[in-house]
């Protein structure tokens, strides 16, 4: 059973996989990367060294930016990684069509003995990151890599997804703070756990989900719904009985019949609460014109005496909705964010793809390989990839993905990844800092990673250094992200090879 005493926990909710679901996470996977695997261990490849990279083709939400997330709930899964008895046992009762067993014992074995020894390196949580850049970078016995591939994009895709979302949607609302509270509209336990996770990594200030604010010590707030006051006979009772019980964390919802007189209830209550020695945080506004009602509930609340009492808006918000509010004038203070983060409403999915890029056919000689497609956005990059961001003084320039025996100390012309005829060259002297960061080596962990808080204030810091362009929600700038020439001209040259093949 998972520890009851909250001391065990780690602060950055490391150990939730298995707080959770208390099992091996190893068959976390698709089955054709299991049969994948037992095919190189049976023709003898899987000890050969290969390289794979983790990335997606386009951001979510028609948007300019994604916020990299999930890194730490990946290193969790691999700090654990290994084959339990019971997991084999499983899999040794796996038949083919035939009603033969798919694996012999030779295999299972194999996979029990398995010790994780790949090297692994990231671009940290928090970093606004683009389309093709990799995420990850896995290298290491083919085998190995081969069977992380479906957890890792299953941790990556949607943290990064509700990631981005939070940080839309907080742009929206120009910093006001953002309450998470989708729980009950989440796909799923984990849908909920994770995302609350993602969205607080995003920019969110705090979330509804007691659970999310245990694990990973994210602040939980919240007030009361509809049913508490219709368990009264009038409104202001409903308030009274409500401060009684709460006198600290009074936030009234004040829709339930008539809005503004419910704000004025809220107003009598608040002057009680105040001969009391206590103050009212505020009111929620969860239907209706939210522009006008919050306008007017913000008179009110002034002219009785109230000018620092919050007036926190929920019903349906995403960031088209904050934006346009704001846009209206609205005067909310705090936004409650719901089905529409959690769900990352618009876009089920972020798409990210896992590839091989180069194998080694011995101790030296490495073959750089590529995935073809009648579609060039889904052709991959080859080589051992890593991301180069050029910045100035104000913000950053432009992101290069090079090859890692690539020499950039001359400067660099980088290529558009979809077209061919844009460039940019990056003199010499430009300042850079490389995105992918060393997690193991070896199948040791060498990164200590950061805390929670710290990741989302990596991430307010993160948006800071990029034009205001790639962050608007329509038609947004394109910030200048391509390959590195050498590595668009080995990209290219493989590419007519594979075509000269297929003739």
């Amino acid at each position: 059973m998972p520890p009851s005493n909250y001391d065990t926990l780690s602060a950055t909710g490391a150990k939730f996989n298995r707080l959770l679901y208390n099992q091996s996470l190893a068959l976390l996977t698709d089955l054709y990367q299991i049969t994948m695997a037992y095919g190189y261990w049976k023709t003898g490849m899987s000890e050969r060294e290969s390289v794979f990279h983790l990335f997606f083709r386009k951001n979510p939400f028609k948007g300019g930016f994604s916020v990299a997330c999930g890194l730490e709930t990946v290193i969790d899964y691999l700090d654990h990684f290994q084959f339990a008895q019971s997991d084999l046992e499983y899999l040794a009762t796996l038949t083919g069509n035939d009603t033969r067993k798919l694996f012999d014992d030779g295999f299972l074995n194999y996979l029990k003995k398995l010790c994780f020894a790949c090297d692994i390196d990231a671009i940290p949580e928090g970093a606004v990151v683009f389309p093709h850049e990799p995420l990850i970078r896995v290298q290491g016995p083919l085998i190995q890599c081969q069977l992380l591939e479906t957890a890792l994009l299953n941790m990556i895709n949607f943290q990064t997804l509700i990631a981005t979302k939070a940080a839309r949607v907080c742009i929206a609302t120009q910093s006001q703070p953002v309450l998470e509270f989708g729980l009950r509209r989440a796909q799923g336990i984990d849908g909920g756990i994770t995302a609350a996770r993602a969205a607080y990594i995003g920019g969110c200030s705090s979330t509804s989900n007691v659970l999310a604010g245990k694990i990973y010590d994210i602040p939980v707030r919240g007030t009361h719904a509809h049913s508490w006051v219709l368990c009264f006979d009038r409104e202001i009772d409903s308030f009274r009985a409500y401060a009684d019980v709460m006198p600290n964390n009074c936030v009234f919802l004040v829709d339930t019949y008539h809005t503004l007189e419910g704000v004025k209830n809220a107003i009598v209550v608040g002057r009680e609460l105040r001969e009391q020695g206590f103050e009212m945080v505020g009111i929620r506004l969860d239907s209706g014109d939210l522009a006008y009602l919050s306008i007017e509930a913000r008179k009110l609340l002034d002219h009785a005496g109230f000018p620092d009492a919050k007036i926190v808006a929920s019903n349906d918000l995403d960031e088209q909705l904050a934006e346009s509010l704001k846009n209206q004038g609205a005067k909310i203070d705090l936004w409650g964010i719901g089905t529409k983060l959690i769900t990352a409403y618009e876009q089920p999915a972020l798409g990210g793809v896992y590839k091989l890029s180069a194998i080694r056919s011995s101790e030296t000689e490495w073959h750089q390989k590529v995935k073809l497609s009648e579609q060039y956005i889904k052709v991959s990059n080859p080589g051992i990839q890593q991301v180069r961001r050029y910045y100035d003084e104000s913000e950053n320039i432009a992101d290069v993905i090079y090859d890692v025996h690539t020499d950039l100390s001359q400067g660099c012309v980088m290529v558009d990844q979809l077209n061919m005829t844009r460039r940019k060259s990056i003199p010499k002297d430009t300042k850079w800092t490389d995105l992918l960061v060393p997690i193991y080596r070896k199948g040791k962990r060498v990164y200590d990673s950061p805390s929670i808080h710290e990741i989302r204030g990596h991430t307010s810091t993160n948006l800071c250094r990029f034009h205001s362009g790639i962050k608007r929600f329509h038609n947004p700038h394109q910030y200048p992200v391509g390959i590195e020439k050498s590595l668009f001209d080995m990209k290219t040259e493989l590419i007519l090879k594979a075509r000269r093949l297929e003739k």
